[in-house]
């Protein structure tokens, strides 16, 4: 990653890389088929269907390979179910450069933004040579932006066991408020040591993380009532997990009470099976919470000095935030 692509020549000098090509229907067809029976095979051998991330992923990848071979067609139908599984669900460019230009009420407004931009490359390909880089480079910040990335894997605590990890961050307190789960897999069989901590620290609980802990609707309606009890909580990381718009009914149930959840300010539930949309209610009753607050963000970045390829998204996080916001 971030390394400057070789250009290579055929014998004729054309290079295969920044031209498009068609391929027949039935081929087209026989081709996508294939790739995501053999995704589908891959990702369930384990008997449990794969988080939703890693689906948008291996849909990322596998458009990028079609665009760097040509296949225009193939590249263009990959973005369309990319686009459905994201809750995109129109099919035409322009729906999606404008029926969503407003992002009002979008759980996950940057991965709009960076959906649009691939948009804008597979539907109106160049042949400049840098317009295949620029389109790579907006398919690393997506996978970035939708991959879990937490200090622990940093740190070499996720090469252990998910329960040794679980139980190595819990036997301390909370850092300066904070508790950082992200990338350990969890069950609901662990939601009663997570809640007996939680409630344990609760005086001084302000940030929690559990993005990409494979959290299930079922373990999280176990956490609820915990977490909407803890007076100081902030923010709540949700993101890249297994729930459903059946679990954002039960949170915004319990965010209409103004004495469950007093704090908290930003709730992040992107990159989940079909939560695509904030309800206004939802919106409202975070808005009563902070109301000096000109924006209310949904997507919160925490700086982390990794490589170039982090800094790209938070300067795209940075753009979209002085573009104002939800």
């Amino acid at each position: 990653m971030g390394a400057k692509q070789t250009k290579s020549q055929e014998p004729g000098g054309a290079s295969p890389q920044h031209s498009w090509r068609r391929t027949p229907t039935k081929e087209r067809g026989d081709i996508l088929a294939s790739l995501m029976l053999k995704s589908g095979d891959r990702l369930n051998r384990g008997g449990t269907p794969p988080p939703p991330y890693q689906r948008r992923i291996g849909m990322i990848q596998e458009m990028m390979l079609m665009a760097k071979q040509g296949k225009q067609d193939e590249a263009t139908e990959m973005l369309r179910t990319l686009r459905q599984d994201l809750g995109m669900e129109s099919t035409s460019l322009d729906d999606v450069l404008y029926r969503y230009a407003s992002f009002r009420n979008l759980v996950d407004p940057i991965t709009h933004d960076l959906i649009i931009s691939l948009a804008r490359y597979v539907h109106c390909p160049k042949t400049e040579g840098d317009s295949l880089g620029a389109m790579e480079k907006v398919c690393r910040q997506l996978t970035y932006h939708l991959s879990p990335h937490s200090r622990w894997r940093r740190q070499g605590l996720l090469k252990r066991k998910p329960q040794a990890c679980f139980k190595a961050v819990l036997s301390a307190p909370p850092s300066s408020g904070a508790l950082d789960l992200s990338g350990i897999p969890l069950t609901a069989r662990d939601m009663e040591r997570l809640c007996a901590h939680l409630q344990h620290h609760a005086s001084n609980m302000m940030s929690l993380e559990l993005g990409f802990t494979e959290l299930t609707d079922e373990a999280f309606l176990l956490l609820l009532p915990t977490l909407a009890s803890l007076p100081h909580l902030e923010t709540l990381a949700l993101n890249g997990n297994r729930l459903t718009r059946a679990v954002l009914k039960e949170l915004t149930d319990a965010l209409k009470d103004p004495g469950s959840f007093p704090s908290v300010t930003w709730i992040d539930l992107g990159n989940n099976v079909d939560i695509f949309s904030l309800p206004q209610p939802f919106l409202v009753s975070l808005r009563k919470r902070c109301p000096k607050q000109g924006n209310l963000p949904t997507i919160l970045e925490f700086g982390e000095s990794q490589a170039s390829d982090e800094q790209m998204h938070r300067d795209l996080v940075s753009e979209r935030r002085t573009g104002g916001g939800i």
